[in-house]
């Protein structure tokens, strides 16, 4: 399957980018960090760090969010295969543009940290270029990076799912502690945070639960901001055509009311929010 490397949306379904490449390949990618497999690059972003950026949507997860809007994502085979120097060269075209606009690339996913290497050798390139560069994460894989890789990290977009083990497992198949550890781990390093919280009534929209990830979150120091978003169904379609079970069909995107709520209460922690 032929895919264009930037698309207008990474709301686009892509499967079967890297069916042909052998499991020796993508193992040995992953160890060197020379191949990176990617769903899409996008431009223009605002919303995914300061100013305007970059985004690299790399392919691979390991959680299963009941709420995903990208789950083509999950899977390492539907990526684009892309050599380290090709992705040097897509950010090499933009990068005087991201300076000038205060902005700078963002590696997403899936979950980039199934890439780890290929990451931080990404990110090695933009910082010789002068780009800002943020990872957005769920965090679960936060012990893969060494202190030097969160040297090359100017910011990580940490995404807090859920406040206990039981609602996080049902939420995404994993335990919360590694989340919580690297979360731990980048206030003591001083590494800049902006915590991400999806709202999804019913599920993470609990006052108490939002009152301990606020609490958690103030409590580390090196919180900049949270970014409330709001559960929406933009990706619903791919679930359906890739054949997987959703369970959230029935459910509302939150009220305006409901997301001042939470907001609210993180701001009472002494929080700033989005």
């Amino acid at each position: 399957m032929h895919y264009e490397l930037e698309a207008a949306s990474p709301f686009e379904l892509r499967v079967d980018g890297a069916r042909e490449v052998p499991e020796s390949d993508v193992r040995n990618a992953l160890t060197t960090g020379d191949l990176g497999f990617i769903h899409s690059f996008t431009t223009g972003s605002t919303v995914d760090g300061p100013g305007v950026r970059l985004v690299a949507w790399l392919v691979g997860c390991q959680f299963r969010c009941l709420y995903c809007h990208n789950p083509d994502t999950w899977n390492m085979t539907n990526g684009i295969p892309v050599t380290l120097e090709r992705a040097k060269a897509q950010l090499r075209k933009y990068h005087l543009g991201l300076r000038a606009m205060k902005g700078g690339l963002t590696i997403s996913g899936g979950e980039p940290l199934m890439q780890n290497k290929f990451v931080i050798k990404v990110f090695s390139a933009a910082k010789s270029m002068g780009v800002h560069t943020a990872l957005d994460t769920n965090g679960f894989l936060g012990s893969r990076l060494t202190d030097d890789d969160l040297q090359m990290t100017d910011l990580v977009l940490l995404d807090i799912k859920a406040w206990g083990n039981d609602l996080h497992r049902l939420l995404v198949g994993a335990d919360s502690g590694p989340v919580l550890d690297f979360a731990r781990r980048l206030a003591t390093l001083r590494r800049p945070v902006w915590i991400r919280h999806v709202l999804v009534p019913g599920l993470t929209d609990r006052g108490a639960d939002i009152a301990h990830i606020a609490e958690f979150c103030a409590d580390l120091g090196n919180v900049q901001r949270v970014d409330v978003l709001p559960f929406h169904q933009m990706g619903a379609f791919k679930w359906k055509q890739l054949g997987i079970n959703y369970t959230l069909e029935g459910v509302t995107p939150p009220s305006a009311e409901q997301i001042e709520d939470a907001c609210a209460i993180f701001r009472a922690a002494g929080l700033k929010t989005f």
